[in-house]
């Protein structure tokens, strides 16, 4: 700057900082300028004041000026854009972390599982729909080659899903009603929320007009009754038939006693019980499963089961409880430890059904003729058999009432110091003879209640 030349200054603060701090405001500009001081003109800006030199006068002679536009400029502008930025961006989260969570709340009412249609059922969720064609391409068209089982209700298929995992396919027979739809799709609801580790688990199912599909778990080891009457007869050693009772017995106090409904499957039998590759039973084909009502009674107008496992109560007068898969276990006990089917008459010149040939040997004593012949003698000891026998025909008893619940079955079994079991003669129903819906019976009028008290088995 020349020498002799005015210079021209000016400084202000805002109206809202006191003299302390304005005077620190200045002094902060101040040092800013000397820093890189220009030679004709410099300014300073900070937080809430303003400095400015000049050798030429800014403002106009014997005028005030408005500084609010140079009090907005520089650091203060900059500044207050951060700060600015900084609350709009939390601001910004803040309403992404509410829309975040109202689309949770909203997906999970949307997806909240829809109360029941079953009787008594609470909140249960719905099975995993398949595609009719991954299941048709899994079966390979439902090729003959992957039959695995057939029955009354449909044929089973061995199916390879894309992602590798096999599953048993089983197509339905289901009327084209809607009350057949409505119940078809009741039922596996309900079999989608039954998960036990010795009831098939149900992974999911697939409807293509009339057609229904059911995709259960694959079974390694096919069903009991190919490891007793088939070609791979007497694999099955005693401590696998044994485990087999019990995994049975499990199965079935979960679905009468631990499932928030108690669950009737009126068609046990060998043939429906399958085994892993650890020969550990699972109870399948609930296709007949029903839930029983809260009077724990039921009179069913359509007979539905296999005579000669059924019980003589409902396969006489259609009614229904628990008890009635009770007495179906008893007749599958006695076919495991036989080996021999319940209307196997071959082997005895009598022609005596098994439940019948079994009580004569247990009244003579002589239950080792009802042991399997295959089993290695050493496997097992006959007191244990015996105990068993008795099981089984507890089960059996013609009074409904006189049978054991199934979670009394399973301490039964399990128990070595249980109450003395003294079963009664059981009914024996003819499955040959079934003319115009009645069924041949013959029982002895003098049979009785079981001894064992029922309050002592729950006590213990």
């Amino acid at each position: 700057m020349a020498a002799g030349a005015g210079v021209y200054a000016m400084a202000q603060c805002v109206e809202t900082v006191g003299a302390g701090g304005c005077a620190q405001c200045l002094e902060v500009a101040s040092s800013n300028i000397d820093l890189c001081p220009p030679n004709s003109d410099g300014r300073a800006v900070d937080v809430g004041c303003y400095m400015r030199y000049s050798d030429k006068p800014f403002f106009p002679a014997n005028e005030t000026a408005d500084l609010a536009p140079y009090l907005r400029s520089g650091k203060s502008r900059v500044k207050g854009a951060i700060v600015g930025g900084i609350l709009g961006g939390v601001a910004f989260l803040l309403l992404l972390a509410l829309l975040a969570l109202l689309w949770i709340w909203r997906s999970k009412k949307l997806h909240k599982p829809q109360r029941g249609d079953i009787l008594g059922a609470t909140e249960l969720q719905g099975p995993t729909n398949f595609y009719y064609r991954d299941l048709k391409a899994a079966t390979n068209n439902f090729s003959e080659k992957n039959k695995i089982g057939e029955g009354g209700f449909g044929d089973v298929f061995k199916g390879l899903l894309k992602n590798g995992k096999i599953v048993a396919v089983k197509r339905l027979s289901v009327m084209q009603t809607s009350r057949a739809k409505e119940d078809f799709e009741s039922e596996v609801k309900l079999i989608s929320n039954v998960q036990h580790r010795n009831l098939v688990r149900l992974l999911g199912c697939s409807r293509k007009g009339s057609e229904c599909i059911l995709v259960y778990e694959y079974m390694a080891n096919s069903s009991l009754d190919k490891l007793l009457f088939g070609e791979r007869r007497g694999t099955l050693n005693w401590k696998q038939r044994f485990n087999i009772m019990v995994g049975m017995a499990r199965g079935l106090a979960y679905l009468h006693q631990e499932f928030h409904v108690c669950i009737i499957h009126r068609d046990i039998k060998s043939s429906n019980v399958l085994l892993d590759d650890d020969f550990q039973p699972k109870i399948a084909d609930f296709g007949l499963a029903r839930l029983l009502p809260d009077d724990h009674s039921h009179v069913s107008t359509r007979f539905a089961g296999t005579l000669g496992y059924t019980a003589p109560e409902y396969a006489i007068q259609g009614q229904l409880t628990e008890k009635v898969d009770t007495y179906s276990f008893g007749i599958v006990i006695l076919e495991i430890i036989s080996g021999r089917k319940i209307n196997d008459t071959r082997l005895e010149p009598e022609a005596q059904y098994l439940l019948e040939s079994a009580w004569k040997l247990y009244e003579n004593e002589n239950v080792i003729k009802l042991v399997d012949e295959s089993l290695d003698h050493d496997e097992y000891m006959l007191e244990e058999v015996k105990r068993i026998i008795e099981i089984a025909l507890l089960c059996t008893q013609s009074a409904a009432a006189s049978r054991p619940t199934m979670s009394e079955v399973v301490m039964l079994l399990l128990s070595r110091n249980s109450p003395e079991i003294q079963p009664a003669r059981p009914t024996f129903i003819d499955s040959t003879s079934r003319v115009q819906g009645e069924t041949s019976v013959s029982s002895s009028s003098s049979a009785s209640k079981a001894t064992v008290s029922m309050s002592q088995l729950s006590a213990r």
